[in-house]
């Protein structure tokens, strides 16, 4: 531990030389404190129109969620101005021809790439806590009711930790960026999905609090992940000899197909040396996304507590008469139903697959853990109506579900396998041709055995779980 501090120093000497070379300039200052500065007051002054409002027509929970909403969007607010710092940091430099002899310093790669993250994290932290700052006083002035601590701690907390993701994907831009004007323009990747969240987190705010540390885990993940991708692929003679990057299509195409195809010769061969070697390499991905179904059901069956009610005897008949309604529409060759689930399901799989690749690999599990978390309260639920969890899971899970929960586990598996791959330093491989190669390896596992293994339990689910559901349930 003595060596790793001894061997961050240089690292910390770069994050001095650049904030206070950042604080001298009075073209960064400006923007970020004069704005961070007057946005608080901006809100004190929305925050007060509304709780008026609210409180005229008895909406005291609105009013509320509305204070520590408003703290959350004054710290994200200098986040987002302050993100050209970290999108210039390295792309900047080499466009100013000032970066050169930094790079000739004996300074590792990584203890370049650490001073320059730390450089460009410092900014948007302050101006973030001097926004809070104000905000909250604000508060205290107008004798506005401040969040509980709990509350107040998650947005600090959230504060940083978004701070942390959005600097370190674009600190990862600048490094791989050939132009500022390309940089700029890549932050729409981290600035859109950051808009969204920002929404999604209002939500939660608004439904519960609690569940908000879930996302600052989430995000905490994402964070670890952004810094890894960058120190496994940053290299100084990369960022020197990368003039342009040009779009080749046919080059990425051939790419992909050689990964797909192995070079096999045939069926045989290539579920021999391809599909079934990246099961394989999906073994830990695949060990991690096991826990997640488990923490799932876990979960779902936690919500019971708060989302539990009690059947009445009607709706007990009515699932007899749903059951027996199912087994009628749904006889066994017609094949519209069976094509309508495996579509459902697979477009889960698809839907997985782009929310992972706009999260290196974290949110693509997402989907399979909001299922067996249904899944869970579900089971939860019948057993607090008096129902058998064995009934249950026989008659309603298992017959398609030991064919189908493995298949989207796999394929969520292969979208983590993406930010492991991206994260694990590969010297001898662009970030282009690892990234390729993970989407080729995602390929591999639907085409062999993942769309295979949900057609199966589709047949299954439409004509065999609703007959031995009935059988059970009478």
């Amino acid at each position: 531990m003595k060596n790793f501090f001894n061997e961050l120093k240089p690292a910390l000497v770069i994050t001095r030389r650049e904030v206070r070379d950042q604080f001298r300039d009075w073209r960064i200052i400006f923007p970020i404190f004069g704005l961070t500065i007057f946005f608080p007051f901006l809100m004190n002054f929305t925050t007060n129109q509304m709780l008026n409002f609210v409180q005229k027509y008895g909406a005291n929970i609105i009013g509320e969620r509305l204070v520590p909403f408003s703290m959350m969007i004054v710290g994200f607010f200098p986040i987002s101005v302050s993100l050209v710092i970290a999108l210039e940091s390295f792309v900047g430099e080499k466009e100013r021809n000032s970066i050169e002899p930094l790079l000739n310093s004996p300074l590792k790669d990584w203890q370049l790439y650490t001073g320059k993250l730390f450089a460009s994290v410092v900014p948007p932290l302050v101006g973030s806590f001097l926004g809070i700052l104000v905000y909250t006083l604000g508060l205290l002035v107008n004798k506005v009711p401040l969040p509980e601590v709990e509350m107040f701690l998650q947005i600090i907390t959230l504060t940083i930790v978004q701070a942390i993701v959005m600097v370190s994907g674009a600190v990862v831009v600048s490094s791989q960026a050939t132009s500022i004007r390309a940089a700029n323009l890549l932050s729409s990747f981290i600035i859109i999905p950051f808009a969204l969240l920002i929404q999604g987190e209002s939500i939660v705010m608004f439904w519960g609090y609690e569940t908000l540390w879930f996302v600052v885990l989430g995000l905490a993940v994402l964070a670890v992940l952004f810094m890894r991708v960058g120190l496994a692929h940053f290299q100084r003679e990369e960022l020197l000899g990368r003039e342009i990057d040009v779009l080749n299509i046919r080059w990425a195409l051939k790419f992909f197909w050689r990964s797909f195809t192995g070079q096999s010769k045939n069926v045989l061969q290539w579920y021999r040396f391809n599909v079934f070697l990246t099961i394989k390499k999906l073994r830990w991905s695949l060990l991690i996304t096991l826990i997640l179904v488990v923490a799932g059901v876990w979960i779902g069956t936690g919500l019971i507590n708060q989302f539990g009610f009690t059947f009445e005897s009607s709706n007990i008949q009515n699932m007899d008469e749903s059951l027996t309604f199912l087994t009628e529409i749904l006889p066994i060759g017609n094949i519209a139903p069976v094509m309508l689930i495996f579509w459902q399901n697979l477009r889960v799989v698809i839907i997985a697959m782009i929310m992972g690749m706009i999260s290196f690999g974290v949110l693509g599990v997402f989907p399979l853990l909001l299922s067996v978390g249904v899944a869970g309260y579900l089971m939860a639920l019948l057993q607090m109506n008096g129902m058998e969890v064995g009934v249950y899971l026989i008659g309603f899970i298992l017959p398609h579900g030991i064919i189908e929960i493995p298949a989207i586990m796999i394929a969520s598996a292969a979208v983590f396998q993406i930010g492991v791959m991206l994260a694990t330093p590969d010297y001898k491989r662009t970030v282009g041709e690892v990234w390729l190669t993970a989407i080729a390896d995602w390929f591999k596992v639907m085409v062999g055995l993942v769309i295979p293994m949900l057609l199966i339990a589709a047949f299954v689910e439409a004509w065999v779980t609703p007959r031995i559901a009935l059988g059970l349930f009478y």
